[in-house]
């Protein structure tokens, strides 16, 4: 397998290693030969892993190329999160006090090199956090009140390494990048009962009041004790054995948390992290779709260097998406060069990559609601009166925000549509997806993934009616069941 490390600015390195290239990051998101790149261990050094940055991309496009990153978005996510943090610490309370308990000041750093520290006393303890968070170079930060506590975790750079560390960490480096295997931590398995998340005053709903009162009718028939839980609810999630998440899911609001604590502690769960931090990005989305080669609108992804060149391949108009746009919030067309060129430079302030999109008009988009790779439902969204969006969010007329559906059978899809909506399904994994997919020409081409789709009463179960939520219920359960 090709491995390669990708840092900002490779002249900067000492390491010289076997068999692994150093590259940077700005060559592995936009040279086009690491995209076709097939069998290759990425090793994420970058600088900085913040969201949308070019280390939180690097992970993200590996991840969407079939190569297997170090760490994953998954790990960088997670580091970030409070309450994540807040429960590896109470995990491994005991293994902390035992390996701090000799120290006695109040404050202490532990600075961890791929998974191990300077002083050989921290071996186990540095390990642990590194298996928890696969990140090359991290610093955790203690302070003593009664106990020893977690005051912070934080990757850093090369760059704040001490000097007189930089010999241990090569040395620790040469150890790492020589293994065959890098394991990465296990779940946890914990109790029964089902959580259903949903956000108050939720903008864009997943699911109306009507269908949730459906969801919880049709799965206390199926044996389940059931409770609506909110995001305060975070804490209590342990006590209930399956999560079906039903508030937008974004990267960095508490679904995502609710979602990588239920993977930790063994909990049924729909949506899967993966499939939160997967769909969420366009960018991802993007570079998968085309990998896997599935009928899109010509799309680019659009960085500082290549913004000049993207007209000439998607003409105009064209449409612009935020990579974290959902429910059509953050995406724009522009119809002239002046549009496009403001719109860019605006979007690209707050995001490393964009995506542009040829724009591909239709009457309506279908949905394909697929559940664990199989199709259970299927919807035409027509578009919003006097627009060209299923949602237009600036509508004066609230009646007037969204088109109108309809739902028809599965048999009656079209076949090149339900074959493409299955191809794009699987690339994301087991779950819950809806299929968007603009039918051009008689020519499939798909829209987006959707890892959270609307499941309202009315709408999505206007043709199989309960049986929607009892394919939903069901998969639940035979997670369950396969425990």
């Amino acid at each position: 397998m090709n491995k390669y490390i990708i840092v900002n600015h490779p002249e900067k390195w000492k390491l010289k290693l076997d068999n692994v290239e150093i590259i940077s990051a700005q060559s592995y998101l936009t040279n086009p030969e690491f995209a076709k790149l097939k069998n290759a261990r990425i090793f994420n050094l970058c600088k900085d892993y913040s969201y949308q940055s070019k280390g939180y991309y690097v992970s993200l496009l590996a991840e969407a190329r079939g190569h297997l990153a170090i760490p994953t978005v998954k790990n960088i996510v997670d580091l970030r999160e409070p309450k994540l943090v807040k429960i590896v610490s109470e995990e491994f309370d005991n293994l902390m006090q035992t390996s701090l308990k000799s120290i006695k000041s109040q404050e202490f750093t532990l600075s961890i090199y791929f998974g191990q520290n300077v002083a050989q006393k921290y071996k186990e303890l540095s390990a642990m956090f590194h298996r928890h968070f696969q990140i090359p170079f991290l610093r955790v930060k203690f302070n003593y009140t009664t106990k020893w506590n977690i005051k912070s975790i934080k990757a850093i750079s090369e760059a704040e390494i001490p000097e007189d560390h930089l010999e241990s960490m090569y040395d620790f480096a040469a150890q790492y990048f020589a293994k065959k295997r890098y394991d990465t931590p296990r779940a946890n398995t914990t109790e029964y009962d089902l959580a259903i998340l949903v956000q108050p005053d939720d903008p864009a709903p997943p699911s109306n009041a009507k269908a949730l009162k459906k969801f919880v009718e049709i799965a206390e028939k199926m044996d389940f004790y059931v409770e609506i839980i909110a995001p305060k609810d975070l804490s209590r999630l342990s006590a209930f054995d399956a999560l079906f998440i039903r508030q937008s899911t974004e990267v960095n609001n508490e679904a995502y948390a609710f979602a990588r604590k239920a993977q930790q502690e063994g909990i049924a769960i729909i949506d899967y992290p993966d499939a939160i931090l997967k769909c969420c990005n366009k960018v991802y989305m993007a570079e998968a779709l085309e990998n896997a080669n599935i009928p899109t609108p010509k799309t680019v992804i659009i960085h500082k260097e290549n913004k000049d060149k993207v007209l000439e391949i998607t003409g105009l108009p064209v449409v612009l998406k935020s990579p974290d746009s959902t429910f059509s919030f953050g995406v724009k067309k522009a119809t002239t060069p002046a549009e496009y060129h403001e719109l860019v430079t605006m979007m690209l302030k707050k995001s490393e990559l964009v995506i542009a999109q040829e724009f591909s008009p239709s009457e309506y988009d279908w949905r394909i609601g697929i559940l664990d790779n199989k199709p259970f439902y299927a919807c035409r969204y027509y578009m919003a009166k006097g627009h060209w969006q299923i949602y237009n969010w600036d509508a004066k007329e609230k009646d007037d925000q969204d088109g109108n559906a309809d739902c028809l059978p599965i048999e009656k899809v079209p076949k090149k549509i339900l074959e493409a909506a299955l191809k794009s399904a699987k690339l994301m994994g087991k779950g819950l997806y809806g299929i968007d997919i603009k039918e051009v020409g008689g020519k499939p081409l798909v829209i987006e993934i959707n890892d959270n789709p609307n499941i309202d009463f009315g709408v999505e179960d206007g043709y199989y009616g309960e049986q929607v939520y009892m394919e939903i219920i069901s998969a639940l359960k035979e997670r369950l069941e396969k425990k």
